[in-house]
């Protein structure tokens, strides 16, 4: 019985020992997976060290796609430039445009009519200047002379 008992101790024990390497060995494989895996993901921020040679061909390069650009939009603009005239050369040729903005409102509806009567007589409009009134302070809104 005796030597029974000891031969399951020391098998249990020696299971202990594999089930614990077997669980450090797993560990460490995880903690192995996710260093690779940081490393990876570092890489891809990682990108080409600058140095003076890689920095003047990558601005020859960006120079010439902007004059490619910039020639591009000049002839876009002088294609648009010859069959436009300037607001200056449109009124020159074409006097009707002067009164045009009034014949379109007129056709509209849109007439404005203005009394002039209304703005001749301001002398008899009886308007309060705040600066005649011996008791009127800027500083002071209650004292606005509204008595």
């Amino acid at each position: 019985m005796v030597m029974i008992f000891t031969l399951v101790s020391a098998v249990q024990e020696k299971l202990n020992e594999i089930v614990d390497q077997i669980k450090t060995r797993r560990e460490e494989e995880k903690k192995q997976k996710e260093k690779e895996a940081e490393e990876a993901e570092k890489q891809l921020f990682h990108g080409t060290p600058v140095t003076i040679e890689n920095f003047l061909s990558w601005k020859a390069k960006f120079d010439a796609e902007l004059l490619e650009i910039k020639k591009k939009r000049m002839k876009e603009d002088e294609q648009a430039g010859k069959n436009k005239l300037s607001g200056k050369q449109l009124f020159e040729t074409d006097h009707n445009l002067d009164t045009s903005d009034i014949q379109f409102l007129e056709d509209a509806g849109n007439n404005v009519e203005v009394d002039e009567s209304l703005f001749q007589e301001m002398d008899d409009l009886e308007l309060e200047d705040d600066e005649d009134d011996p008791d009127y302070n800027p500083a002071d809104p209650e004292s606005d002379s509204t008595d």
